[in-house]
């Protein structure tokens, strides 16, 4: 009697179970068979699929074409002509490079083979029996490969029935074909589905193919993205924060043209969105980063979407801050537009598809003068009386944007003395009015800018938190009668927890006894008399976040202090005070919204107000 229980798999049950890898769904093998037509130098491919792929699935390319000898090989098991030892494998150019499609394709369907090289008169047609039998025959063909993929997993029925619904087989494919199309612009690709032409991409530039692969006017929502190095190259497009997502699927990442997923890359530019993501929301953006094949693996996992990077932290920082600052040198205030789009009566709604040029801030509130450095007439008392000048420390933040107003002539006219009304008629007029004591309201260029105050003053307030924190030099307002209180021991716990970073941000607090604290001095920008509300709000603020959100606790200090010490709704300004606020609202680095990710200001155009009101001039 056999005891042993240990035995070799039969060839034809092996390649089965290897093909289980490679081939997980029809979509598996146009991922496979367009990739080879890439990596064979094709200028123009087709895709033919009939029945969502399960009865066909064939690409034509018209690339270098194969020899016989190497149609015999190329359907055998790690059989390829992109590497040939070690070396190859740790600095990979192709996009296939394993040996495994073919012949694990062909373990699980039906596949046949035409294929003729450029100089040779004969091609070689290939046909690969159910046993695994190579039925080979010659005859001329079209220069170039074509490979058709019948009846998949006609032999693997337990496979056949895990597939999905023709449709949803079929969108799989699309998105495949799509991707792959997006990182190689430069080829023309077709796509048939049951004998009818769906897509036709022409060759050209990467702006052709996103349009062609999305919408006429797609780049009009995105923001161009292009920094190049002696080490690696980032280039492509992001989409603007009025185009966010609410699921994930329109992140194209291109590593050397090739399509991979890499959740830290996907987090630097979700990061570098800073507040303007909410929860469930995702940035559109189609990336290309090039880098050195030697300093990445890409041979992580069967499909190739994964991938390593030698120094990955690098390459995040590197990401982030190309994005960042891609981002601050466009203006993203949003734009509003009435719509009657499933509804009954027009409603206004944010329009993505404005186009913005580089460096282009003039669509904005002016109310400072541009050519002849006229003075305002702001009084240094009535600054102090806002909210707390920016201070030159805050004017120095680092920041990406370049501010549509020059910060020199600015700190200038703020820090003059006050003149005359008559000597200051030179200054750009612009109106501005509030309403109800909670938005205001200002001429721009192009039609009407509506600004939040009370989101407004917490992203200045955010940023100079910042600021303060890493300047590590307060600046604390003392008061001329300490304000003493009494707080819970919860109250008194998180006060000591965070009582270093309010010290860098101006407060100045003592501890008596156990629930006792006294308020010797406050940061600038508190009101008089609010200094023992701001502070314990401050704290209810903290924990709060602590409990509902993960932030850092710098972070949690900064928008629990912006939050509480902000002018408030219902706060009346007077035109002056408006004035200032807007324009220390976009020497910030993200004036568009709250440090909570709540939007701050929109602008609706003249032409909607004329569409609206029926004026055709």
């Amino acid at each position: 009697m056999n005891r042993n229980r240990i035995k070799i798999l039969p060839e034809n049950l092996s390649s089965k179970i290897a093909a289980g890898e490679v081939v997980q769904r029809p979509e598996s093998v146009v991922k496979e068979l367009l990739e080879n037509a890439i990596d064979a130098g094709a200028a123009s491919i087709e895709l033919i699929v009939k029945r969502a792929g399960k009865a066909l699935i064939q690409v034509v390319d018209d690339g270098s074409g194969m020899t016989e000898e190497d149609v015999l090989l190329c359907v055998q098991k790690h059989a390829t002509s992109k590497i040939s030892s070690l070396e190859d494998l740790e600095s990979i150019s192709t996009l296939g490079f394993r040996g495994e499609a073919l012949s694990s394709i062909a373990a699980v369907s039906q596949l046949e083979l035409k294929t003729e090289t450029k100089d040779d008169e004969l091609g070689t047609f290939l046909r690969v029996e159910e046993n695994g039998v190579v039925v080979k025959e010659k005859g001329s063909f079209p220069k170039g490969t074509s490979v058709a993929v019948k009846n998949l997993f006609y032999n693997v029925p337990a496979r056949r029935n895990f597939l999905k619904t023709d449709a949803t087989e079929l969108k799989h494919i699309i998105d495949t074909f799509n991707k792959i199309s997006l990182g190689h612009p430069d080829l023309s690709f077709k796509f048939f589905n049951e004998d009818e032409l769906i897509f036709n991409y022409t060759a050209g530039l990467l702006e052709e193919r996103i349009s062609q692969v999305f919408a006429d006017n797609m780049l009009d929502a995105l923001i161009p993205i292009e920094e190049k190095t002696d080490f690696l190259t980032l280039q492509g497009y992001v989409g603007k924060p009025t185009y966010l997502k609410k699921s994930k699927g329109e992140q194209y990442l291109f590593l050397n043209s090739r399509y991979v997923n890499n959740k830290q890359i996907n987090h630097a530019v979700f990061t570098a969105y800073e507040n303007i993501l909410e929860k469930g929301d995702y940035p559109f953006f189609v990336l290309f980063l090039d880098i050195d094949p030697k300093r990445i693996d890409v041979n992580v996992h069967p499909s190739k979407l994964e991938v390593r990077f030698e120094n990955e932290k690098d390459i995040y920082n590197f990401v982030l801050a190309v994005v960042k600052r891609s981002l601050g040198m466009q203006d993203l205030v949003p734009s509003m537009v009435f719509t009657d789009e499933n509804s009954d009566r027009e409603k206004l709604a944010l329009d993505s598809f404005i186009k913005t040029e580089r460096n282009d801030f003039s669509d904005r509130p002016s109310f400072t003068e541009r050519k002849s450095y006229a003075k305002t007439d702001f009084s240094d008392r009535e600054i102090e009386l806002i909210f707390g000048s920016l201070t030159e420390e805050t004017k120095s933040t680092e920041r990406e944007v370049a501010h549509p107003f020059d910060e020199k002539e600015n700190r200038e006219i703020l820090h003059q003395p006050a003149v005359k009304q008559t000597e200051a008629a030179t200054l750009e007029s612009t109106f501005i009015i509030q309403l109800h004591n909670k938005y205001i309201l200002s001429q721009i260029k192009s039609g009407l800018m509506i600004i939040d105050q009370h989101v407004a003053h917490e992203r200045i307030l955010y940023e100079k938190a910042l600021t303060r924190f890493d300047a590590d030099f307060p600046f604390s307002q003392q008061l001329i009668f300490p304000k003493t209180i009494n707080l819970d021991p919860g109250q008194i716990g998180i006060l000591k927890e965070i009582q270093s970073h309010l010290t860098k941000l101006g407060f100045d607090i003592k501890f008596f006894g156990q629930n006792t604290v006294v308020i010797d001095g406050v940061p600038d920008d508190i009101k008089g008399g609010s200094e023992e509300k701001v502070l314990i709000d401050l704290i209810d603020e903290f924990k709060n976040n602590e409990r509902e959100k993960d932030l850092d606790i710098k972070d949690n200090v900064a928008k629990s202090y912006s939050c509480k010490a902000a002018i408030k709704a219902g706060d009346k300004l007077s035109e002056r005070e408006m004035r200032l606020l807007i324009d220390q609202l976009f020497a910030t680095s993200m004036p568009y919204v709250c440090p909570h990710g709540r939007p701050i200001v929109v602008k609706i155009s003249l032409d909607e107000f004329d569409r609206r009101f029926g004026r055709t001039s």
